[in-house]
């Protein structure tokens, strides 16, 4: 019944042309999403691992990074990327803005690797000077890409994490946020970056954040990812909140319980590539929430499937994922 429900088989996961094996489970049945659990993408990290441009380029034929936001992070997320995707700027004319977008959003993860996740008084001076210098190089490399491909959204979000690391200041981080929004109205990992913006940590005020989630949300069609909006404003609050049990409470339950219902867990969603993401961020909203009932559908969904976001907000991510999964 549960596969019916989503317009596919028991296989689950499993059960689309590029899906990669389910590799050993570990404890609890849980087991580490490689690729977005999709064959094509495998060979694309693994050009990308090689440093082979050309094999990347190759790999990427099936994809649209200018929308893509998950395909463009697998090969951003990389460690060596910076050592040789700048030959490909300077050398490959014809993909210098395929060359730019991967550069400069690996630029940024690459800044923040040098940041940490310190808090601000405790990163270091020379730390301060390192993700400064390598987010400049992005703001500049994503600023081309977006000039010569002004169809694109995805160089845009990225703009909006760089601009809230350099501190840009409201203005140019609003006209960012208006760019990405006219290209792609419904854009989810725009209006993530902007909950991400509008909280107090980031100089917002407390409730923006949630006002911006539900105004999305009412915009948002019946079965589009755009509903994880409310889950992941919610996980920001319990960031922002000195109370660990904040989301227990029956109305944060049933918000989270419709958004659900209104996206992830509705018919028509399409379960895009990258999907399981989707669902982590509600996991982890639902189960901070104390909720106990459509938590365990998200979670039977992931089927043991653990990805690193949201859940990086704990000081052991894998092991607190195994718990709530566990416990579901």
């Amino acid at each position: 019944m549960f596969g019916r429900l989503f317009g596919r088989d028991a296989g689950g996961a499993e059960s689309h042309p590029y899906a990669l094996p389910v590799p050993r489970r570990g404890k609890h049945g849980v087991y580490t999403l490689r690729a977005l659990g999709d064959t094509r993408v495998l060979a694309l990290v693994e050009a990308a691992d090689a440093g082979d441009w050309e094999e990347v380029k190759a790999a990427l034929a099936p994809f649209d990074l200018g929308r893509d936001h998950h395909v463009l992070g697998q090969v951003a997320d990389m460690d060596g990327v910076q050592d040789w995707i700048g030959r490909a700027v300077e050398e490959d004319k014809e993909h210098r803005a395929t060359a730019l977008l991967i550069s400069g959003t690996r630029h940024i993860m690459w800044g923040w690797e040098a940041r940490t996740a310190a808090r601000a008084a405790d990163v270091t001076r020379e730390q301060w000077r390192v993700f400064h210098e390598r987010l400049h190089i992005a703001e500049e490399q994503l600023l081309e890409a977006a000039e010569l491909r002004p169809d694109w959204v995805t160089p845009w979000r990225r703009l909006l994490t760089s601009g809230r690391g350099m501190s840009l200041g409201t203005a140019v981080n609003e006209t960012r946020l208006d760019a990405a929004l006219r290209r792609d109205p419904l854009d989810l990992e725009t209006h993530l970056e902007w909950v991400s913006q509008l909280q107090p940590r980031w100089g917002g005020e407390p409730g923006q954040a949630m006002a911006f989630a539900r105004d999305a949300l009412a915009r948002t069609p019946q079965g589009h990812r755009l509903g994880c909006v409310i889950a992941m404003a919610h996980i920001e609050e319990w960031v922002e909140s000195d109370r660990g049990d904040c989301l227990v409470d029956p109305a944060v339950q049933a918000e989270l319980r419709d958004a659900a219902d209104h996206s992830i867990l509705h018919p028509a969603y399409p379960r895009p590539l990258g999907w399981q993401h989707d669902f982590h961020m509600f996991a982890m909203a639902l189960s901070l929430a104390g909720e106990q009932h459509t938590v365990r559908r998200v979670f039977q969904a992931l089927d043991g499937a653990y990805a690193s976001w949201p859940w990086t907000y704990f000081a052991e991510p894998e092991k607190e994922f195994t718990r709530r999964h566990r416990r579901a």
